[in-house]
């Protein structure tokens, strides 16, 4: 039963790598295409000619998609949705959602802004920011789990009270930071200034913190008794309650976990912003959503993984990338990625058919 499992998690992981993969190549030849079409004057035999035989303009580099840097950059992208994946699948495991995380992401930026500009050190920001990403978890998930309200009208209204106690704690304005240790947490390029520890790691700061987070969530769901407890909510709650399993404190813990990474993805938006701004990360809560969905979780609980997630948020990471390195209009950017959130439902809904 067990090796049955195991291989169907893996065919359900082995459908977003292959997409991944796929969707990172497509990009890199479109990429390589315009910029030799660029050079042919928009002649299309001419350019496959150039393409193919690689005799394209010496002053042009088709190929910058696959280069280091844009992968580091492409990872960096990807680091503060991949911390909130992780959460996210913790919550929609247990069968609940949050769609307040980019509110809250927000507000936990905006909080450790202010202790930094005050003179707290990076240990209470971090500190901060998570305390407040936990008991804004806490409120969501004694509120639905407490009180048996549905966690997707629960969630919709902290999305609102979360994004206004951020505009009231920066005075409906940005929280500007002078110089600090965050300006190298996000900066995708180590440069000559930076500590040599930065310089070392070769990829942004919070690629690595992100990655840390992704192996501690995944230990945490796939090898504890907490993780095995998530899992038997999402798929039979009745069931769970009578095996033991006190549901409820179980439900509002993963929000509480949950929120405490958004807070972390707080502290790393402000890092990318340099400044605390409370009307960041509006809308990122589909690209976390999706990112979950992508990745094999259902949204109807029982099933998930963190590692799936990850590549979830690449898949986001190397759309919005490409994207932009295609310099299609924002408009397009933003059809492309609410067709992905369409077809990670629908994958979903084919999934549970299974």
């Amino acid at each position: 039963m067990r090796t049955e499992l195991a291989v169907r998690a893996a065919l359900r992981l082995l459908g977003p790598v292959l997409a991944l993969f796929a969707l990172w190549l497509l990009c890199g030849v479109g990429v390589a295409w315009r910029t030799i079409a660029e050079d042919s004057n928009g002649h299309a035999g001419h350019a496959l000619w150039l393409l193919l035989s690689g005799s394209w303009d010496a002053g042009s580099d088709p190929w910058s998609f696959f280069s280091f840097r844009n992968q580091s950059l492409i990872l960096a992208q990807s680091a503060i949705v991949t911390v909130a994946a992780c959460g996210m699948t913790l919550i929609i495991v247990a069968g609940g959602i949050d769609l307040s995380v980019g509110s809250v992401i927000a507000l936990t930026g905006v909080a450790a802004a202010l202790v930094l500009r005050d003179g707290g050190g990076p240990v209470a920001a971090l500190a901060v920011a998570m305390l407040v990403g936990a008991v804004a978890g806490a409120v969501n998930g004694a509120v639905s789990a407490g009180l048996r309200i549905m966690p997707f009208i629960v969630t919709l209204g902290t999305l609102g009270i979360a994004r206004g106690l951020a505009k009231w704690l920066a005075d409906n304005q940005t929280v500007n930071l002078g110089p600090s240790w965050l300006d190298a947490l996000m900066q995708p390029y180590p440069t000559a200034g930076d500590p040599w520890l930065v310089r070392a790691l070769g990829v942004a700061p919070g690629v690595w913190i992100a990655a840390l987070i992704a192996v501690g969530s995944g230990v945490l769901l796939a090898r504890s008794v907490f993780g095995r407890h998530l899992y038997a909510i999402g798929s039979n709650p009745a069931a769970a309650r009578l095996c033991g399993v006190r549901v409820r404190t179980t439900q509002t813990a993963a929000y509480v976990v949950a929120g405490a990474l958004f807070g972390l993805a707080g502290l790393l938006e402000t890092a990318k912003l340099h400044q605390g701004d409370p009307t960041t990360a509006s809308g990122r809560e589909l690209d976390v959503i999706a990112a979950v969905v992508i990745g094999g979780a259902s949204l109807s609980g029982g099933t998930g993984s963190i590692i799936g997630a990850v590549v979830g948020a690449l898949i986001m990471g190397v759309l919005r990338n490409g994207s932009q390195q295609l310099e299609w209009p924002t408009y397009v950017q933003e059809i492309l990625i609410g067709a992905v959130i369409v077809l990670a439902v629908g994958l979903d809904r084919l999934r549970r058919r299974e």
